[in-house]
């Protein structure tokens, strides 16, 4: 249970931070409140699944869903710019991720 608690912290800190973008310095009133409900989500999610997995296994594959689901929205609606470096970057992360799920006790 603990990484689905992981895995659904990791999409809300995604929706946190792109709600965020959208709340353009929290002056967007409904773009702040989706931020702020995300963001605590996020974070009871992630003390949540704490309790089994080790911090630094839980904390960087939280920060690595997050970061992976913000540059891929930035993308996707925000016209971010997509280039090779970027990509590899992103995948860097993603290989990060797994490799911290794979050498996981818990």
């Amino acid at each position: 249970m603990a990484w689905i608690f992981l895995f659904v912290a990791g999409l809300l800190e995604t929706v946190w931070a792109y709600s965020m973008k959208l709340s353009d310095g929290f002056t967007r009133p409904v773009a702040s409140i989706v931020t702020i409900v995300a963001m605590i989500f996020s974070f009871a999610l992630l003390a949540l699944a704490m309790r089994a997995l080790p911090l630094g296994t839980a904390y960087t594959i939280w920060t690595g869903i997050g970061a992976v689901g913000a540059f891929v929205l930035g993308i996707v609606l925000l016209g971010e710019a997509v280039t090779p470096m970027r990509l590899f970057a992103a995948g860097l992360i993603v290989s990060g991720i797994v490799l911290m799920k794979l050498s996981s006790p818990a």
